[in-house]
């Protein structure tokens, strides 16, 4: 008796969780559609289908404030190669892919003409401390820029993780990458690059 009143409060406990679930879920998702509305509203033109910009198409600008407090944008970079890649500090592959994009920026960032900048995706991590830590436990010295409200995840379609867009010279997205990269592949697709 004792077993099966037990294994009905189970049940019931984890339908709560897995509705609480949903309501978050569905919160965070309108949230996240009403950021990227208010930004199509104020100018950005955005004809990308489900998938986000891709191949050939021009890099969307933005404008996000670094883990370090300084502000930069992707146009800063034209007339560079942007390895623009989007990551959370609990993404077991981003984790992986860490330590190859440091030892690809320390090696490369200057002689290959290319900027690393690692947006976190703020609105899903654990907070700017876990994101600190994280950097520098990892020993991360290129540009963290932060998605604060979430707007540029949802503009590039970062839904897996870590996402990887390789940005030519003149803003024009040469390929897209889903997981993650090692330093082979970052010299690699690099080199092909204008």
């Amino acid at each position: 008796m004792n077993k099966k009143v037990l294994g009905i409060g189970l049940v019931a406990v984890l339908v709560g969780l897995f509705v609480v679930n949903i309501i978050q879920n569905q919160a965070s998702k309108k949230k996240m559609e009403e950021q990227v509305a208010e930004q199509l509203e104020s100018g950005l033109d955005v004809e990308f289908g489900s998938e986000g910009p891709g191949e050939g198409d021009a890099a969307p600008d933005f404008t996000l404030a670094t883990l370090d407090g300084r502000e930069v944008s992707l146009s800063d970079f034209k007339g560079q190669k942007v390895i623009l890649n989007f990551w959370a500090t609990w993404c077991p592959p981003c984790k992986a892919e860490m330590p190859h994009m440091q030892e690809y920026y320390e090696q490369y960032h200057e002689k290959a003409n290319v900027e690393m900048l690692a947006v976190n995706l703020t609105t899903i991590d654990n907070g700017k401390e876990a994101i600190e830590k994280f950097a520098g436990e990892y020993g991360l010295t290129f540009p963290i820029p932060l998605d604060e409200d979430g707007v540029q995840g949802t503009v590039y379609q970062a839904q897996t993780i870590p996402t990887s867009y390789m940005i030519d010279t003149d803003g024009i997205i040469r390929h897209k990458i889903l997981g993650p990269m090692n330093k082979e592949m970052m010299i690699q697709l690099v080199e092909n690059m204008d």
